[in-house]
């Protein structure tokens, strides 16, 4: 987009090209007008769900009035929506910082299914190896995840890189399980990665956001976090917070169900670490 377009807000470009839009584009205008605040949520597969029509033609939409993509659209409504916040400035940040933790770990718990948590935890105990994925900031919780199962003895790779991602699948077969972090369920990098593993024959297991996502349609086994992410707070604090209870959670369950060998993990681990302190 050139400077000019980007000082045009999302909803008047919608409004100045609705008279060419189609049925099924003036079906997507419609929707995104009377559900402006949950359309920031949306992934492009829950979007064109509601809408009732393709993930194609709402991308054509969205080219139609200027943008690459719908996170590019996001984005620029995210801009407008801020800018017209008329939200209480009175309340302290620490407040709201704390009150959106608070609420994304009680989303989460309520979003959680535990026969899927099961469902996942069965499959990491059979699987050969483990290999984690995420990418940006879904590579945070990656890493922190690592670190809780390497401390009760399950042996886990992980790789933010999309390169390293793809170079690793080439040595996967059906004994490898594949946990997938992210938030939207729609990083390319991250499906297209998930989507050579799965040529593969691994199994793949995702925590993510939206049950409905290119993500989820390549997994065997979902897991969701809930944190409401505009795309201006893209990686923020709040969407790693909720990662990390459904992180906690596997981690653990998979404690419970292997309590000694977990035990006696933990134990090796903090007797070595012990030495490197003074």
């Amino acid at each position: 987009m050139n400077k000019g377009n980007q000082e045009i807000k999302a909803t008047i470009r919608l409004e100045q090209a609705k008279q060419n839009f189609t049925k099924s584009e003036h079906k997507i205008y419609q929707y995104i007008i009377n559900n402006t605040d949950h359309v920031l949520y949306h992934s492009l597969t829950e979007l064109s769900e509601a809408c009732s029509v393709g993930e194609a033609t709402v991308l054509r939409l969205f080219r139609k009035i200027g943008y690459k993509g719908f996170q590019e659209f996001k984005f620029s409504l995210a801009k407008e929506i801020d800018s017209n916040d008329e939200e209480n400035q009175d309340d302290s940040y620490v407040y709201k910082v704390k009150k959106n933790m608070v609420t994304a770990i009680e989303d989460s718990y309520h979003v959680i299914d535990e026969r899927k948590l099961q469902e996942a935890l069965q499959l990491i105990e059979d699987g050969k190896k483990v290999v984690i994925f995420g990418v940006g900031s879904s590579s945070i919780a990656a890493l922190d995840m690592q670190t809780r199962l390497l401390r009760i003895g399950i042996n886990v790779e992980v790789f933010g890189d999309p390169h390293f991602q793809i170079m690793r699948t080439a040595s996967m077969d059906t004994d490898t399980i594949v946990i997938a972090i992210s938030l939207t369920g729609s990083s390319k990098d991250t499906v297209d990665s998930v989507e050579a593993a799965k040529k593969k024959g691994a199994k793949v297991i995702s925590i993510t956001n939206y049950s409905k996502s290119p993500l989820t349609k390549l997994s065997d086994c979902i897991l969701l976090s809930s944190a409401k992410e505009s795309p201006l707070d893209s990686g923020s604090l709040v969407s790693k917070v909720a990662q990390l209870f459904v992180i906690d959670l596997i981690c653990t369950g998979l404690t419970i169900r292997n309590f000694e060998r977990a035990e006696e993990s933990k134990m090796i681990i903090s007797e070595s670490i012990t030495g490197k302190l003074y």
